[in-house]
């Protein structure tokens, strides 16, 4: 069951979707894009599943969200949000020695811009927009190539935000970017109805890739 908790930040509320796992031995923070929430079909099979295996998840609704506003809030104010949000678990004792950032789209620049302030092990990047569709020359590279630690990239081969051959032409010489592409997929991990790389594969490679790289054992089917 997932536990809702409202969380103090200097932006207002915002609030945690805890999934928690019956003998943690990591937890995972997932913060949700700039034009959805934390229903987001990667975001929820992330809560779904991982708990079972060790893994607490804990998916963060910025304050703008809360507030019930329609437009996100610029970058550095969704990092104030996010980092309120952090804080207050760990002010509350919430979180584990093994802590993991992550987030889909908007939600995983967050995580990259704010990892190195945090003892995070590592973070899930979930469809990472790498520049606007058709603005290749706006590249948010440097974001991605902030935090010193693993990061792992689940990019759709159809993105327009950026594919993998852009990011993987982005984090060249960085060792610790691991890319795994989604055949098919773009920014939203939505596929053809005729591909040959079909939902039920993406959600099953998304997952093992996501367990792999925190360091667990799954079961997509489980």
């Amino acid at each position: 069951m997932t536990l809702l908790l409202e969380v103090p930040t200097p932006l207002g509320p915002g609030r945690w979707h805890i999934d928690a796992a019956p003998e943690p031995v990591a937890t995972l923070l997932l913060g949700h894009g700039a034009g959805g929430g934390v229903t987001a079909m990667d975001l929820d099979l992330l809560a779904r599943k991982l708990p079972a295996e060790g893994v607490t998840v804990m998916r963060y609704e910025q304050p703008w969200r809360v507030a019930g506003r329609k437009v996100a809030t610029p970058p550095p104010q969704l990092d104030i949000g996010w980092r309120g949000g952090v804080d207050a678990l760990a002010a509350d004792g919430l979180l584990t020695d093994v802590l993991f950032f992550g987030g889909r789209s908007a939600g995983a620049r967050v995580a990259c811009r704010t990892a190195p302030d945090y003892p995070v092990a590592g973070v899930v990047c979930l469809a990472f927009p790498l520049h606007l569709p058709g603005r290749p020359e706006k590249s948010r590279a440097a974001e991605l190539l902030t935090p010193t630690v693993p990061r792992l990239v689940l990019q759709g081969s159809k993105d327009t935000f950026g594919g993998p051959d852009e990011i993987r032409a982005a984090t060249a010489g960085d060792p610790g970017v691991v890319l795994v592409e989604l055949p098919g997929a773009d920014h939203g991990y939505r596929t053809a109805k005729a591909a040959p790389f079909t939902p039920a594969d993406l959600r099953a490679r998304l997952l093992a890739s996501v367990a792999d790289f925190i360091g667990i054992p799954v079961d997509p089917a489980g």
